[in-house]
């Protein structure tokens, strides 16, 4: 029924191929130095085909392999500019896009979780997918209520394709570390392999993103479409039209660049305060922005037009989020321990932060570090946080994955000797994605304004009842003087002299 690559011997001979492919193309381009190309037109073009190979296969085997292709895609900003060009576009294609299950496949599916006149629950269905992804792709659709609907279809053996090829992909990690410098890539399928066959449970999507749409139903900055239908391996929500952030990050003006990113930091911190869950997958292919004006047209495929959608303004932007397969369950926000850390440090606390990473786990008992050390370490990652607004930029991010990632350096020294604790990993993976997208947008971003709004700790509490008291002094002095101003307007006859009874009586009985 599927044609999904499903028999682990096939699966894993496309990937084997990877590494064989990396070395052919190595001896293929020493082949033509010796012929008497350049060696950097050499390089780029082996760069191009192992950039061509390398997505062609995760693409083509979707599962497990292209969840690691879009997790690798948000750290793009980190490469050098000579290896990221050939790159960006296989990158950019693996976030919006993958080759789609034949329309008999899709049928089968529905026929089988739906029922076999799953027809009649669609006004309309369109064949062709309108969006492809890791584990399924969706279909635009209108349900039989008159509503357009997104109708996600699960790629059949989609479960099994998942574990075995981040198990195959684990051996092969030493060979894709190149690709993010700074980056060990073992834990990262690891941490795939643990968390993303939740993706597989539709019951558990549908109930994270209706938490999401109640939470934020009346937000003006931030759209989640509501659940029309689920089933196993099919769900049918709302459908939102909207620029992909993709196009943005590809050709937005700074004005749309900068509103993209301050939505994207607004809705990562205020998403686990205000829902409990933390949307732990973002990659720019599950966000779209939406012009606040609903004249804005859009174009038959569902997609705003970038220059006509900005005609309304990037100030008036909201946030669509999509895809809410993988959260972190964080009943209580995010840890007040990440507050706590960040405000520390920025007010130079080395020996506080250390002891607050120590009882954290960050730092075992068995190593000791020096907490200045620590310091100097956390001090460029936060640089984001220690100012009103910072602009992203890839060269930023370069620079800090160099400075990790050099073995001469002090902070690569210190790096390897920390621990990240389990209960971090998601939050861990979640931030630096965020900070890999708001890079690739090269945004200038309000961090800390929401920081202090979203993030526990990160204002001490009584900077935090300084603000309140302020604020009521504020609120009195306005009752004070609305209060004179009705006395000075105030009647000045016998009416406005003379106390009613009850008046007079609770006077006497005060006195």
């Amino acid at each position: 029924m599927s044609d999904l690559p499903r028999k682990a011997v096939t699966r894993t001979a496309k990937l084997a191929a990877l590494p064989l492919g990396f070395a052919g193309r190595a001896t293929w381009g020493l082949g033509k130095r010796i012929g008497g190309k350049s060696a950097e037109l050499v390089a780029r073009e082996v760069q191009q085909r192992t950039a061509d190979q390398l997505f062609k296969v995760l693409g083509e085997l979707k599962g497990g392999a292209m969840k690691l292709g879009q997790a690798l895609s948000v750290f793009e900003s980190a490469l050098p500019e000579e290896v990221a060009g050939p790159y960006r576009a296989a990158l950019t294609k693996l976030q919006e896009a993958a080759p789609p299950l034949p329309s008999a496949t899709v049928h089968a599916v529905l026929a089988e979780r739906l029922g076999e006149e799953w027809r009649g629950l669609f006004l309309e269905f369109e064949d062709k997918p309108s969006a492809a992804a890791s584990i399924g792709q969706v279909h635009r659709a209108v349900w039989h209520d008159g509503r357009k609907v997104a109708v996600k279809v699960q790629y059949p053996g989609a479960g099994e394709a998942l574990l075995s090829d981040l198990t195959q992909l684990s051996r092969f990690a030493r060979l894709l570390g190149p690709l993010i410098p700074g980056m060990d890539i073992k834990p990262l399928i690891k941490e795939l392999r643990d968390r993303v066959s939740e993706e597989l449970d539709y019951e558990q999507e549908a109930q994270s993103q209706r938490r999401h749409a109640e939470e934020f139903a009346d937000d003006p900055d931030v759209v989640v479409p509501g659940v029309v239908h689920q089933s196993d391996q099919v769900l049918v929500t709302e459908w939102i039209d909207g620029v992909p952030l993709a196009d943005v990050i590809a050709d937005g003006t700074p004005e749309q660049r900068d509103r993209a990113g301050q939505l994207l930091a607004r809705f990562l911190f205020s998403g686990p305060a205000r829902t409990g869950l933390l949307h732990a997958d973002p990659h720019p292919g599950n966000f779209r922005l939406l012009p606040a004006a609903p004249s804005v047209a859009t174009d038959g495929e569902g997609e705003g037009d970038l220059d006509d959608a900005m005609d309304s303004g990037a100030a008036r932007w909201r946030l669509g989020v999509l895809d809410f397969g993988t959260v972190d369950r964080l009943p209580g926000g995010l840890p007040q321990t990440i507050g706590d850390s960040l405000r520390l440090t920025l007010q130079g606390d080395a020996a506080s932060v250390y002891e607050l990473l120590r009882e954290e786990g960050f730092v075992k008992d068995s190593i000791d570090l020096e907490p200045d050390a620590v310091l100097d370490y956390l001090l460029p990652i936060i640089e984001p946080a220690e100012v009103d607004e910072f602009t992203f930029s890839r060269t930023w991010m370069r620079q800090q994955a160099a400075r990790i990632a050099d073995p001469r350096s002090p902070a690569h020294q210190l790096g390897k000797q920390l621990n990240l604790p389990p209960a971090y990993l998601l939050i861990h993976r979640v931030t630096l994605s965020t900070i890999g997208v708001l890079c690739q947008l090269g945004a200038t971003v309000r961090l800390r304004e929401e920081l202090e709004s979203w993030l526990p700790g990160f204002l001490l509490q009584d900077e935090e009842e300084q603000d309140e008291a302020g604020q009521a002094e504020e609120e009195q002095a306005e009752e004070d003087w609305a209060e004179e101003e009705w006395a000075e307007d105030a009647p000045t006859g016998f009416e406005a002299a003379e106390p009613t009874a009850g008046a007079a009586a609770a006077g006497a009985e005060s006195k």
